[in-house]
C-alpha cells in the first residue's frame, strides 16, 4: 500500500496554501470595483477562500482512518 501523508503533514500543508492563496499577489486578482449582490467581489473572495479552507481543514481532521496520527 503506498505511504499516506499523516494528518499533520496535510494541514500544515493546508495551512501553506491557504497563506499563498489568501497573500498578496493572488488577492489582487478579485481588487475590482465590482459587487456581486451588493457585497464587493474581493470581500467575497476572502470570505470565500477562507470557508473553503475551513471545510478543507475539518474534513482532513474528521476523516476517520485507523493508520492516521494517534487514538480516535
Amino acid at each position: 500500500m503506498p505511504h499516506r501523508p499523516s494528518r499533520t503533514a496535510r494541514l500544515l500543508g493546508l495551512c501553506a496554501f491557504g497563506a499563498l492563496a489568501l497573500n498578496f499577489p493572488l488577492i489582487t486578482l478579485w481588487d475590482h470595483r465590482v459587487t456581486l449582490f451588493g457585497v464587493p467581489l474581493m470581500a467575497l473572495a476572502l470570505f470565500a477562500g477562507w470557508a473553503v479552507l475551513i471545510a478543507a481543514a475539518a474534513w482532513i481532521v474528521e476523516r476517520s482512518n485507523d493508520d492516521d496520527d494517534g487514538p480516535k
